[in-house]
This record gives structure tokens, C-alpha cells and sequence, in this order.
């Protein structure tokens, strides 16, 4: 058995791969040693156990994949657009034929996506690099795994500013149980636990993603919103993110393997031709 179809996708934190043969797809996850873009090239192509059939095209986006050869060790590279593969691999996780595509990883980018049309909408420079930055600085771990549980045990109310506390109430479509203001106590008391301090960094990463998520999707008029990215791995993000659903009375779909949702665009470029 031989591999027939390889995708990669470059990304600052990690390297996301699918490996595609007549029996199987095969998804790897490689923290990205952030060497030369040949060498993390050739780091993704050393984790591949199978033999590569004659003719082999490895497609690649992400990161600098622009200033990649045509050719690496013999094998040919195709260059792959970035927005296209995060948007058309949204769409095939989710089974869906448009939304909009949110890729949340170190950063955040969102593109409208249509079986015809892929472009880029908007983003954030608030993503899951953002959460670990500031979870080192305030709770001294840098740990996603240990974030995430952290997260799940706590209670950001304890350390945000809630809308009963700010204003006595409701405000709009938003229930007096919702924060006026991210980590808002911090300047006020002390004494936070760990938990309840994951779990406000959490939200505040979260809800900056879905309500510029919100807004994207309505610009675009796109109903559907396709959360993908290894940020989406975590069970505290998800959390948050359909919170913020409920108060605004929109559904996101968290397709299964969202981490690996570009390299599948980059698959389902390759195997279109």
C-alpha cells in the first residue's frame, strides 16, 4: 500500500498532515520545530511510514509555503492558497455547500466560503497563541492540555465583570448572567484561583472569535458559521463558543478533527486536479 495523495498544512504552532492511500486517510499533527520552510517540509515528509507511489504531488499551504521549490527531494510541490484550502476544507468537514470559515489557530482568519467562491472576509490577531501567552504571564503554564482542564473547573463570572454586577440586568438580547467586561475584577481584588483565571482567559479568547465570527457571517449574509483550527480542540473553547451561540441565537458547527480542517482543503484541491 502507497500513499497517494499528500496534504500539509504549515501552521506556526504545529503541522497538520493527511495522508491519503486507496484504503485509508491517515491525519498526523507534528509540532512544528520552526526551522527553514524546506526543513519543516522535509520534517512532515520523514513522519510519513508508507512508501510514496511514483508521481506522488505533495500540496502545502501555510505558513511561508510560497517560497517553497517546485520540487523538494525529488517529490513535486504544489502551492496550495491558503484562504481556498481553509475555506473548501470547512465546508467538506461540516458537509456543507457555503458559510462562513473560521480557522482558529495561533491567530484567527475567517473567509466566506461557496462551492465557487472562497475569499477572505476578516480575522483576529486573538487566537490560541494569545490564550497561551497570557495563561503563561497569569497562571504560570503555557500547557493547552492544562489550560483546557483548568478552564473546565472554574468559573469565569469570578473574575469578569457580569452584566448584573455592571448595569443590574439584561441588556438586549444579552442575559443579566452575561460578562460586561473581561477579566474586569482583576484590578479590583485578589486571590483568584488558577481555575477561574483559565477559565476568564478561555472566554476572553472565545468570545472575540465568535462575536467578530457573528458579524462576518451577517456581513456575507451567510447563515452557517464553520469553526476549524486546533484551538477548537479544546472543550473549554467549545464551551464558550456556543455560549455565545445561545446569547445570540446562532448555531456554529464544531465539525469532528477541526485541527486538521486546511490540510483537508488542501486534499480536496489535490484530488479535484
Amino acid at each position: 500500500m502507497s500513499v497517494k495523495f499528500v496534504a500539509a498544512d504549515l501552521g506556526m504552532s504545529v503541522i497538520d498532515l493527511v495522508i491519503q492511500t486507496d484504503a485509508s486517510l491517515t491525519r498526523l499533527k507534528l509540532e512544528n520545530e520552526g526551522r527553514d520552510v524546506v526543513e519543516q517540509l522535509r520534517q512532515a515528509l520523514n513522519a510519513i511510514e508508507l512508501p510514496l507511489a511514483p508521481g506522488t504531488v505533495l500540496g502545502v499551504t501555510g505558513g511561508r509555503y510560497r517560497s517553497l521549490p517546485e520540487v523538494v527531494d525529488g517529490i513535486r510541490v504544489r502551492k496550495v492558497d491558503e484562504m481556498a484550502a481553509m475555506g473548501l476544507g470547512g465546508l467538506a468537514l461540516a458537509g456543507l455547500d457555503e458559510g462562513l470559515v473560521v480557522s482558529a489557530g495561533t491567530g484567527t482568519a475567517m473567509v466566506a466560503a461557496r462551492k465557487d467562491d472562497v475569499h477572505h472576509v476578516t480575522g483576529s490577531a486573538v487566537g490560541g497563541g494569545t490564550l497561551l501567552g497570557l495563561s503563561k504571564l497569569i497562571i504560570g503554564t503555557g500547557d493547552v492540555r492544562e489550560i483546557d482542564r483548568l478552564a473546565m473547573a472554574g468559573d469565569a463570572s469570578a473574575v469578569d465583570i457580569m452584566l448584573s454586577e455592571a448595569v443590574g440586568g439584561e441588556v438586549g438580547r444579552l442575559p443579566a448572567t452575561a460578562n460586561a467586561v473581561n477579566l474586569g475584577k482583576l484590578d479590583r481584588e485578589n486571590g483568584f484561583t488558577k481555575e477561574n483565571l483559565a477559565a476568564g482567559l478561555v472566554r476572553l479568547a472565545a468570545q472575540v472569535i465568535a462575536v467578530i465570527a457573528i458579524n462576518a457571517a451577517n456581513a456575507e449574509n451567510l447563515t452557517e458559521i464553520v469553526m476549524i483550527g486546533h484551538l477548537m480542540d479544546l472543550k473549554s473553547i467549545r464551551r464558550e463558543i456556543n455560549l455565545v451561540g445561545e446569547f445570540y441565537n446562532r448555531d456554529f458547527t464544531i465539525p469532528e478533527n477541526p485541527g486538521f480542517g486546511t490540510a483537508m482543503g488542501v486534499l480536496e484541491i489535490l484530488k479535484a486536479g
